[in-house]
């Protein structure tokens, strides 16, 4: 620990935050405040939805697993933000926070659920912003390119046009007859307006971070992000929750899914790919229940009945105990989503606990599994091709292991990186945007800072 660095009051932005929300992004978020909190002083500004309580109301409390770290939370019931994505009460909370907290730097992680003109409001104080994509949320007002009209509900989208995407995903806004002409004009209007709203925030945001090399391509290429403001940089994990792995023995050969119980996750694929799949082998699926649980487990129920019995339902995990929950369980991770995923959390931890991928050959997915070399790809949104993947590991379980001992073939040492590393390299980013803009920091300790 440098006990005499720059000490930084830091604002993280999220739109949901661990135990409330456990997907990647928040997750993620998580362990970079925790990371941070180490020698910086750390706020988080997020969201809940209590239908409970009033509109837009705010609470403080702690992170439940590290009290360091302070998080203020918004209510956003989500009857009342239907395709909304500029708040004017989430703004003003925003304002209100920012004016009492004065950060040195603002670090965004989703707007999605909360206000696209935070940005503007910590524009307009001088706070340097950096930006970390996590979807394709700011080029799509979706998120992940997935089409969402009547007649093909998730089909693949090529790119953002303002009256397709009026057409093909919000169809179901439109009249039945009357009127339809004139509600596919208001939703190209409404379209044209979020993306404006979208290219301002690349105006002012200073620094973007794309923790894969094909998202940044996206975004660079397709919402004409300069260079000077976008750059790569993967994940940071903590390792010690990564360790110890201990399969149990005697049991099948198992495949494991972790993740939301949602369609874009590309589940009921994976349900019907192990369908076809023979042999003495189990799916153990893990997540949080939700409403689409129940729809998810009718596409489940009209499988043969062999098969049901063989896909086991487990609860959700903390991800602290991810090894003892998760892998010590399975042999090989399944990742089967639909959209093209950018960096997923569950790819990079199976390769640091040596458990071998099967995921699709696009993206972020393909970007961290090579076939044959550390993991299997599929053909993407393809379920009889993952089937096959699945049949091999099955036939052959030795093959399974020498696929998962070859871990993080990007690094020599086989390892993920970790948070400690990477938060370094968040610390100099930090650094070098408040150097530029002439904002001096005091050094001192965290106990110095504590008093202060």
């Amino acid at each position: 620990m440098n006990l005499y660095g720059p000490y930084m009051k830091i604002l993280k932005v999220i739109h949901g935050y661990p135990m409330r929300y456990n997907a990647g992004s928040e997750v993620y978020s998580q362990q970079l405040c925790q990371g941070l909190a180490n020698e910086h002083e750390v706020h988080v500004f997020t969201r809940e939805e209590d239908i409970f309580k009033p509109d837009y109301v705010m609470h403080d409390e702690e992170d439940l697993i590290d009290p360091r770290i302070q998080l203020h939370i918004i209510n956003m019931p989500k009857l009342r933000l239907l395709q909304k994505y500029q708040h004017d009460a989430v703004d003003q909370r925003f304002e209100e926070l920012l004016d009492s907290l004065h950060p040195d730097i603002v670090h965004i992680g989703h707007l999605n659920h909360l206000s696209t003109s935070l940005v503007n409001s910590i524009y307009e104080r001088n706070i340097p912003i950096v930006y970390t994509l996590h979807d394709y949320w700011l080029m799509c007002p979706r998120g992940q390119f997935l089409q969402r009209n009547s007649k093909e509900p998730w089909a693949l989208c090529e790119g953002q046009e303002n009256k397709k995407c009026a057409q093909s995903c919000f169809e179901g806004f439109f009249s039945d007859k009357e009127g339809r002409d004139t509600d596919v004009s208001y939703w190209t209007q409404w379209v044209a307006r979020r993306m404006k709203s979208m290219s301002d925030i690349v105006d002012k945001v200073d620094q973007f971070i794309a923790p894969s090399q094909y998202l940044l391509s996206r975004f660079r290429e397709e919402f004409f992000i300069q260079e000077d403001k976008l750059i790569y940089l993967d994940y940071g994990f903590n390792l010690d929750c990564l360790k110890n792995r201990r399969r149990i023995a005697g049991e099948p050969f198992s495949f494991g899914y972790i993740g939301t119980h949602i369609p874009a996750k590309g589940i009921q694929d994976l349900a019907r790919a192990f369908a076809l799949v023979e042999g003495d082998c189990l799916l153990r699926i893990w997540g949080r229940v939700r409403e689409e649980t129940s729809s998810l487990q009718t596409i489940i129920s009209t499988l043969p009945p062999q098969v049901q019995e063989r896909i086991e339902w487990k609860s959700e995990y903390r991800n602290q105990e991810i090894v003892s929950d998760v892998f010590n369980h399975i042999d090989a991770l399944v990742v089967p989503s639909i959209w093209v995923e950018n960096s997923p959390l569950v790819i990079h931890e199976a390769l640091q606990v040596q458990v071998p991928v099967i995921t699709a050959n696009i993206g972020g997915m393909a970007e961290y599994i090579h076939h044959g070399i550390n993991g299997l790809l599929f053909q993407h949104r393809n379920y009889f091709s993952l089937a096959e993947q699945m049949q091999k590991l099955t036939l052959n379980p030795i093959y399974a292991r020498n696929l998962g001992s070859r871990g993080y073939i990007q690094s020599i040492t086989k390892e993920i990186p970790s948070i400690k590393q990477h938060i370094k390299h968040i610390e100099t980013i930090y650094l070098n945007l408040l150097t530029k803009r002439g904002i001096k920091l005091y050094a001192k300790t965290r106990a110095m800072a504590d008093h202060v």
